[in-house]
């Protein structure tokens, strides 16, 4: 079909599968429309502002399956300046699409059989079993178009919308000179639209769009999280289930014999799994300070693993009042120990000047009970839940800011 426009002398081609009610001139933005004769009459002008479509009358891309053209674009607004664009697209098999693009976001709407009573404006609308809420009404106006179009575009009539949503679908109802056209809408990623029309400039996305999907969902996180938490609670439980603690090594230490000297124990094995291994080490120390070093050395393999403590403890008075400063006994571990056999390294020593403390008193424990590492990895999980709700909350308050009825005022 080729319709001439006498204000500016421009000719539009496009072959649609539809008879042609008005016809809206891509240059100019000349109204017209059909009189008796069949014949294309302009009406009237847009004078809205201009706008930079991203598609234009024309253009082909492949959607849902099919080759899409698009037959018409419209520009709405609300008051007092929020506006959007809307492309009309038709198939081959004279099937319609609609294109909603606003701050860069696309939505893929599809014209619906079902029909639905709003006028009360009731909170929850069900379509197919599921809820979708109620995200606002508003009376809309077409303030540009161009193109072809099968129906007669309202001139300075409000078009009445109400909008429900499930992101990512949604249902808006438009109501026409007290006709319903209800319609079924869902997000699609700007990827997929750039992948439908190639070689096609998309606007920048800003903000949080009605029914943009958001990145985390709380229930499947939240079970998940469980279901972890279950898992290591259970494979914790299940790998020392048979073990028992053992006490590798108990004794005081003299040091009139081995101050400064190397001690070797008598081998042992460990039979489990990995394990901390516990050492205490306490001594009499008076304003004074002794250290131990030991090596833990594996007999199968040779590995050796080091690891040393100071014990110091200070005390006195000063302006009146006693202080202390240090402990006669430390506690540390060295993590992971594997089973197999091993044996130890005890290297104690004290100050020179110290004549006081004669033994060290050194304790050596296998598989401690300690559930430390599994209770940091769910109170990680828990701090983690209790983060992605936050921002999930943030995303959700900045889609509904510009909805009547939110609930996150």
């Amino acid at each position: 079909m080729k319709i001439p426009c006498y204000d500016c002398n421009t000719e539009t081609e496009l072959e649609v599968g539809f008879e042609v009610v008005n016809f809206v001139c891509p240059k100019c933005h000349s109204l017209y429309a059909r009189d008796d004769a069949g014949q294309f009459r302009r009406k009237n002008k847009y004078k809205g502002a201009d706008y930079n479509a991203p598609l234009a009358i024309g253009d082909v891309g492949f959607l849902k399956g099919s080759e899409y053209k698009v037959v018409g674009i419209l520009v709405k607004k609300i008051h007092p300046d929020y506006s959007w664009m809307e492309f009309i697209l038709q198939n081959d098999k004279k099937e319609f699409l609609y294109l909603s693009l606003s701050d860069g976001h696309w939505i893929l709407l599809t014209e619906m059989e079902e029909t639905f009573n709003v006028k009360s404006h009731p909170l929850v609308l069900e379509h197919d079993g599921k809820d979708y809420e109620i995200y606002d009404y508003s009376n809309t106006l077409i303030i540009n178009a161009e193109g072809f179009f099968d129906f007669e575009l309202p001139q300075n009539t409000i078009i009445y919308v109400v909008e429900y949503i499930r992101p990512p679908y949604m249902i808006s109802i438009e109501t026409v000179h007290k006709a319903d056209t209800a319609f079924y809408g869902e997000y699609i990623k700007k990827s997929e639209i750039r992948k439908a029309f190639k070689k096609v400039f998309l606007p920048y996305q800003s903000g949080v769009n009605v029914i943009q999907p958001s990145r985390f969902d709380l229930r499947n996180t939240a079970i998940i999280f469980c279901c972890f938490a279950l898992l290591i609670l259970t494979a914790n439980w299940y790998i020392y289930k048979d073990q028992v603690e053992q006490n590798v090594f108990n004794s005081a230490i003299k040091f009139d014999e081995f101050n400064n000297k190397e001690m070797t124990t008598p081998s042992f094995v460990l039979n489990g799994a990995s394990a901390p291994m516990t050492i205490r080490v306490s001594t009499a120390v008076n304003n004074s300070w002794a250290n131990l070093n030991i090596a833990l050395i594996n007999e199968d393999n040779g590995d050796e693993t080091y690891a040393s403590k100071d014990i110091e403890y200070y005390y006195g008075s000063s302006e009146g009042e006693s202080w202390t400063e240090g402990s006669q006994s430390e506690k540390f571990n060295i993590c992971g120990v594997k089973a197999g056999k091993y044996h130890l390294s005890i290297t104690p020593m004290k100050a020179p000047e110290d004549l006081s403390t004669t033994t060290m008193n050194v304790s050596v424990v296998w598989n401690q009970p300690s559930s430390r590492n599994v209770w940091l990895v769910l109170i990680g999980m828990i701090a983690l839940y209790f983060i992605i709700r936050y921002f999930k909350n943030q995303f959700e308050r900045k889609r509904w800011a510009d909805s009547s009825y939110s609930t996150y005022d």
